[in-house]
């Protein structure tokens, strides 16, 4: 049996990115994924993409990459704080750099143990689309189906993706979807004054591991397991005092708090669940 290490949403948090690193070196595990968005948000994205970079064998392209080093996009009809923003995390890369971020794949598919394993960022259908830990049967499905962005047209038996930064697990239809969590942003977004436990139990470097016989299509011993690490918060914190949006990225990773809850809102609201009264 072999395992390799997923990781996903690094979001240029260098001091939990490196934590994940060697917590996956004592396990001495020597091959490891990542489902993109290795930049944006973290002052420190350069420094995350070397990293990736050296360490990982595939690396996916999130959102973040597709949207930060695309050059057909027109800024000036961007709020000016999205103009600040996009500048800012550009200036961090040089044109070689954009170039490589925009020609990473959409996904990655192998066989493990027998079963069909299939790793993107978000959604087949799109980089962007969101799938939540609660979410509607049909839209959990649809993340097992194929689409003209992934390798082969066979539905999977299991997805791992990233993207919304929370941790789960989900069987259905015989088949298995696993959010693998954020390295560098973990957050909640169901949260209740009266009900949440320790935030220390949210704002960990999360990522993920899966055991089985790769490349393998006869079925065999399959297993994983999620990983949750303490990191220095403050230290990260401490080398973001040039960050644009250092207010924002203070708060998600010091109380695992989506600083756009707005549109956490309408995107569960659209399936029928008022998170605030969960």
């Amino acid at each position: 049996m072999e395992e390799i290490a997923i990781i996903s949403d690094i979001h240029g948090n260098l001091e939990a990115l490196q934590k994940v690193l060697e917590d996956i070196d004592k396990r001495n595990i020597n091959q490891i994924i990542c489902l993109g968005d290795i930049i944006a948000k973290g002052t420190n994205m350069h420094e995350c993409l070397e990293l990736v970079k050296k360490r990982c064998s595939v690396i996916i392209k999130g959102n973040c990459e597709d949207y930060y080093s695309r050059n057909d996009i027109d800024i000036s009809e961007l709020p000016q704080s999205s103009q600040i923003r996009r500048n800012w995390i550009r200036e961090k890369f040089s044109n070689e750099e954009l170039s490589y971020l925009q020609s990473l794949p959409f996904c990655y598919e192998m066989y493990i143990s027998g079963r069909l394993v299939r790793m993107l960022h978000a959604h087949p259908n799109g980089i962007d689309i969101h799938v939540g830990n609660i979410d509607k049967i049909e839209n959990l499905y649809s993340i097992f189906l194929p689409s003209e962005n992934t390798i082969t047209q066979e539905k999977a038996d299991i997805v791992l993706y990233g993207h919304s930064h929370m941790q789960y697990m989900q069987k259905l239809y015989n088949r298995v979807l696993i959010n693998v969590g954020s390295v560098g942003n973990s957050i909640d977004v169901f949260r209740n004054e009266e009900k949440d436990a320790n935030i220390k139990n949210t704002v960990n470097a999360n990522y993920f591991i899966i055991k089985g016989k790769m490349n393998s299509r006869d079925y065999d011993v399959f297993s994983y397991e999620f990983v949750n690490i303490p990191y220095d918060i403050e230290k990260e914190i401490s080398k973001n005092k040039d960050n644009v949006d250092f207010e924002d990225y203070e708060e998600e990773i010091k109380y695992g708090r989506y600083r756009d809850m707005q549109k956490v809102k309408k995107t569960f609201s659209n399936r029928g669940i008022d998170i605030d009264k969960i």
